[in-house]
């Protein structure tokens, strides 16, 4: 949809260089388009000092392991990865020796903030279920910064979340992404540059909430013509707004624009390449069929979430670039969820297809470290024969590349944003804690300090001793 918009509108205004009081008309055309981007990140890195981490066991994130390495970070940015590197003047070094050094972890499932932990009703925000389609909806009007689950997140070793609305609906809205920093608006918390996620369901929950409600949909065909029927509406729509942007162009007196559509403008942006559609959906049967419509109507999806079945339509994933977002070893809560293996994620990645293991949970996001290391094992115990090196993949690189973000983030190289973790041991251990976390160069969390590290205002008076309260 944005480059749509902004296509016809440097078409709009090149048309009218030449016509009279040219400055009133184009403040007229521009009055009537969209806002491209009404709730900007205000997220700033804070200044940071050069920071020589020397002698670490470095996991980059893409696939190697670099023993007795050093990482130079300046101005929020990896400047190098090498050996011997010298020490920045006016900066800092750690030496990291017996320590292992990996990039931020990336949740690229989450709930915090709109289903905040302690739970409490009032603040149950990520479920819109008025309607089976809420495409209008956006996670980031739900998220309460104050939550302690963001703290709790950074602790683990989480620099990167991305924010969902709930599974109750066919298409539940606009997901985030978002930085684990401190922050009093949710503005101060979105992830600059990162692109706006579409959440759609298949399965059992839309038909179980709407059916259970006497209306549709009620079964997994209602599912599939309540999608269908809302892209039919969407194309509609950016055929309208492609032909008003025409009939600008060719200065056509009688152009008026379409009246905006919330609903319609997030799916136009799925159409136009971008919203990137984030799925949940757990049967092999079913991805095979959302595949068929994304065809049908001419958009990509990023990722199927949960996808317990992935294992048996994993070629088909790769074929079309799709990610499979799973669990290590969660499955039999509902009849969708009980064809599990926990080589799951293992074989996905076996197919050459992006394996990417997600928390949906306000536990495990503070121990993707664990979880993932369960998932790899179960791999080995089959013979895969899978490095550190190449698993730690599945929540850095490959859930960035699913978010649009790997260019910047999601993996230790030179150019990309200081967005590390260093750990006490080897973070596939039980016994392996975050010592450290940097976010853009700036140290957000350390262990031995823990005077420093965030928390929210809601703990405030709450956790503090009331000897110590101001």
């Amino acid at each position: 949809m944005h480059r749509l918009l902004k296509l016809g509108l440097l078409s709009a205004l090149a048309a009218l260089a030449g016509c009279d009081s040219p400055e009133t008309k184009n403040a007229g055309i521009e009055a009537q388009l969209p806002d491209l981007d009404p709730f900007p990140s205000t997220y700033q890195a804070p200044p940071s000092e050069p920071l020589l981490i020397r002698n670490a066991t470095v996991l980059t994130g893409a696939g190697e392991q670099l023993d007795g390495t050093d990482v130079l970070t300046v101005d929020g940015k990896i400047q190098q990865v090498g050996q011997n590197l010298a020490a920045p003047a006016n900066g800092r070094t750690i030496d990291a020796s017996g320590k292992w050094l990996t990039p931020g972890l990336i949740d690229v499932h989450s709930h915090m903030g709109v289903y905040p932990a302690p739970a409490t009703s009032n603040h149950a925000d990520g479920n819109e279920m008025t309607s089976p389609v809420t495409a209008d909806v956006w996670a980031e009007h739900s998220i309460w910064p104050q939550d302690p689950q963001f703290e709790k997140a950074l602790a683990g070793g989480v620099t990167t979340a991305h924010i969902l609305p709930g599974s109750a609906n066919l298409i539940g809205g606009r997901g985030v992404t978002v930085k684990t920093v401190p922050s009093v608006t949710v503005q101060g918390l979105k992830f600059p540059g990162a692109p706006y996620s579409l959440k759609m369901a298949c399965g059992e929950n839309p038909k179980r909430v709407y059916g259970g409600k006497g209306s549709a949909p009620s079964t997994r065909m209602g599912n599939m013509a309540g999608y269908r029927s809302s892209w039919i509406d969407a194309a509609a729509y950016k055929r309208d707004w492609q032909e008003y942007l025409d009939k600008v162009e060719q200065n056509d007196p009688e152009a008026k624009a379409p009246k905006r559509d919330l609903k319609l403008e997030t799916l136009m942006g799925v159409l136009d390449g971008q919203i990137r559609i984030h799925n949940h959906c757990y049967r092999a049967d079913e991805m095979a069929q959302m595949i068929d419509m994304s065809k049908e109507f001419g958009y990509t999806i990023a990722a199927f979430h949960h996808a317990v079945e992935a294992y048996k339509v994993a070629p088909l994933l790769a074929q079309h670039d799709i990610c499979a977002v799973m669990w290590a070893d969660w499955w039999g809560f509902k009849q969708e969820a009980f064809d599990m293996v926990r080589e799951n994620i293992a074989l996905v990645d076996f197919a050459n297809a992006c394996a990417i293991l997600h928390s949906d949970d306000e536990t495990q996001i503070q121990r993707l470290n664990q979880e993932l290391a369960k998932a790899m094992a179960a791999g080995n115990e089959m013979g895969l024969a899978i490095s550190r090196a190449e698993a730690l993949r599945w929540i850095t690189l490959n859930p960035a590349r699913s978010l649009g973000i790997d260019a910047v983030t999601g993996s230790i190289a030179a150019g990309k944003n200081a967005d590390l973790v260093l750990w006490s041991t080897d973070p596939f251990s039980v016994y392996a804690k975050a010592e450290k976390v940097w976010i853009d160069g700036a140290l957000r969390f350390d262990r031995s300090q823990p005077q420093l590290n965030p928390t929210s205002d809601f703990n405030l008076g709450i956790l503090t001793p009331a000897e110590d309260r101001p």
